[in-house]
């Protein structure tokens, strides 16, 4: 009677389970194989292939996850569409380099069909070993010639442990930040911001209460820059002198590939010498938007995505110091959070209608900035919009409906998943909003081969030739605005093609989203005009912040377009050029007064960027500078303020290559703040 009752419980039991489980599973992964395999020292680079069957028409997407020894899960690589070849679908590869502690990791992956909503995962464990097995510190070389890994010995909990390097003989060093000990973990650090070639000394620093304790030192030889990558030409116009700011002395030049030469991203002295560089493989031309604290980049960047018709500014990348990905996300996955949060202007462009009806949209790019500065390790970020609007908008003559470029900004948590969202087409009615019948301030419009312009997926057929550039929004700040009594903070905006610096109602993701408002030309502002400047606003204006962590005046590079074609012939020679701005702004009496309006010497029709320096000097990146028909150039100047003046004197200029935006930087681990 017993074994008849266990009998009749394995059975219920069996057809409860068979009753749960789907009858076949329609995605199923089949294999996860890591080269090489398990294990490996710190700083190995693993590339791992992943295959999976989907018995539904697909695509099916992988995403990556790694959890850390004694760490938690983390998003590394989202949802990206795989290959599918005999019926097998196969991962992009996930090339992975672990760089932090030894130990168990586990990597996870999920695959997941979008159309179905159906998933699988699998996880896999992979040792690493440490790099340090004595007393002795452990330094090795990284894929980047200029970028080392130095690995302690472990330190005491409630310790921590920073690096201490510089070239032999010099009295000058720099330091990697305070790390926290782990024991029985050692320590690991990337080491850059070193000459190519060049012999260093490095050593840990232990700090355990009040006392600091020095390690062994160890020494260090660069490698070379390979020959296979152009070295950008530089050259000092004004030399560094007793003004300059020598304590932001490393500069990060962030170059455009504007005369076609894919330059590295590079990071030299004041002097022009390279002490670092980040070189995506071409024809990828991935734009440093900011540097971290923790040595790490945000950029924006190409590849394979799920939009088949386009490689363009499809990824968001976070990169460290020696080009190793630490966090990735895609147009793809990212439109569909938008379309489940009930963004309906994100639709996928590939999949858009031919002519597309009035009222129709798509998100096409990642474009111009992406931040990190927001509350919680959140991100900031743009997107482009497309959006067919009624013949004869915006002034169109050509009987047809308008393809009318706007964007979205969207902000992500530090998984970079979609938390909150601006679309710009919903604030479209004019008032302290947008006007959609406001065009572009100079008439900007676009076709998919136009400098300066996204690739466009709803010109064709049965719309107007021409998609109007409405906004070309190229810069995102977070201001923490003490102005408003609390201490939630709001976004600030710049919109090129308006004219415009807007701030959008987001207080830490509880506003209203609205804009509150415009600063610029014809906007909510009144110019104090104390220079008595025939055309004092800025125009056409890049990297628009509110110096001193939101306390102090708004800072941009006004590139003039629009001032410089309304002065028409009468612009005089001052008046020809680009400026270096900072303006002062009340928001009681809704005036802004000039504290720095200085000609830069140069016309830079577009690009640039602006910082003030420790010296409370003013760092000025020209951007687009046009020298011959094929030479374009950037102009990197330090700016010293004449007092009583809304002017000053240059004290540091060096001319490169175009460069998207430049930062001036005490080392590769101090970038500017916000």
């Amino acid at each position: 009677m017993e074994i008849l009752s266990k009998n009749c419980l394995l059975a219920s039991t069996a057809m409860l389970f068979a009753l749960w489980m789907p009858l076949h599973a329609s995605v199923e992964i089949q294999s996860v194989n890591p080269s090489p395999a398990s294990p490996q020292a710190i700083g190995q680079t693993v590339t791992w292939t992943v295959t999976a069957n989907d018995s539904n028409a697909g695509p099916l997407t992988f995403q990556f996850n790694v959890t850390a020894p004694g760490g938690q899960n983390d998003m590394v690589k989202d949802f990206n569409v795989g290959t599918l070849s005999s019926g097998t679908w196969t991962a992009q590869p996930f090339v992975w380099t672990p760089t932090g502690i030894e130990g168990t990791y586990q990597i996870n992956v999920v695959a997941k069909d979008f159309t179905s909503g159906e998933t699988a995962s699998s996880t896999v464990n992979f040792s690493v070993n440490p790099l340090v097995t004595g007393s002795t510190p452990a330094v090795v070389p990284t894929a980047n010639p200029l970028v080392a890994l130095f690995s302690a010995p472990s330190c005491p909990h409630g310790s921590s442990m920073r690096v201490i390097f510089q070239p032999s003989g010099a009295k000058r060093s720099t330091a990697t930040p305070w790390m926290a000990c782990h024991p029985p973990a050692s320590m690991t650090f990337e080491v850059a911001g070193m000459y190519q070639h060049t012999a260093y000394t490095m050593f840990a620093q232990t700090h355990t209460g009040s006392n600091v304790v020095n390690g062994p030192t160890v020494s260090f030889t660069t490698g070379t820059i390979p020959g296979s990558i152009p070295i950008p030409p530089l050259t000092t116009l004004v030399p560094p002198g007793a003004d300059t700011d020598t304590n932001d002395s490393v500069i990060l030049n962030d170059y455009s590939a504007a005369e076609g030469v894919h330059y590295p991203r590079v990071a030299t002295d004041l002097s022009g010498r390279i002490l670092w560089y980040y070189n995506p493989p071409a024809p990828n031309v991935d734009l440093i938007t900011w540097p971290l604290p923790n040595g790490t980049f945000l950029l924006d960047g190409f590849g394979e995505a799920w939009n088949p018709l386009t490689r363009y500014n499809q990824f968001l990348h976070q990169v460290d110091l020696a080009g190793n990905l630490v966090k990735e996300t895609n147009m793809g996955v990212i439109q569909q959070q938008l379309l489940a949060m009930g963004a309906t202007d994100a639709q996928p462009c590939e999949a858009a209608p031919h002519p597309a009806p009035v009222g129709s949209a798509c998100m096409g790019i990642f474009h111009h900035d992406i931040i990190q500065t927001l509350p919680n390790g959140y991100s900031a970020a743009f997107a482009n919009i497309e959006k067919i609007f009624p013949a004869g908008t915006q002034g169109d003559t050509s009987g047809l409906p308008v393809d009318i470029i706007g964007d979205m900004i969207i902000v992500l948590d530090p998984n970079w998943q979609v938390v909150w969202y601006f679309d710009t087409f919903e604030h479209d009615g004019g008032g302290t909003q947008l006007d959609i019948n406001r065009p572009a301030v100079l008439g900007e419009t676009c076709t998919s081969s136009a400098f300066g312009c996204p690739p466009l997926f709803l010109l064709g057929a049965g719309i107007a030739p021409l998609a109007h550039d409405w906004l070309h929004s190229n810069s995102l700040y977070y201001w923490p605005a003490p102005q408003n009594g609390s201490s939630q903070g709001d976004i600030i905006w710049s919109s090129r093609h308006q004219d415009w610096v807007m701030r959008i109602d987001y207080k830490d993701g509880t506003g209203t989203g609205n804009i509150l408002w415009r600063l610029g030309p014809d906007g909510d502002f009144t110019f104090n005009n104390i220079d008595n400047d025939p055309w004092p606003w800025n125009s056409h204006q890049h990297d628009a912040e509110i110096a001193q962590s939101g306390n102090g005046p708004m800072t941009m590079f006004d590139n003039g377009n629009t001032r410089i074609t309304d002065l028409g012939s009468s612009c005089g020679p001052s008046d020809c050029h680009s400026r270096g701005m900072a303006l002062t702004f009340d928001e009681s009496t809704m005036q802004v007064t000039p504290v720095m309006s200085v000609d830069l010497g140069v016309y830079s029709r577009a690009l640039g960027s602006t910082q003030i320096l420790d010296n409370n000097s003013y760092f000025f990146a020209t951007g687009y500078v046009p020298v011959t028909a094929t030479i374009i150039d950037t102009q990197l100047i330090e700016i010293l303020p004449t007092s009583g003046t809304t002017t000053g004197t240059q004290v540091l200029n060096i001319q490169s290559p175009s460069a998207y935006r430049a930062w001036r930087m005490t080392s590769m681990y101090t970038p500017p703040g916000p």
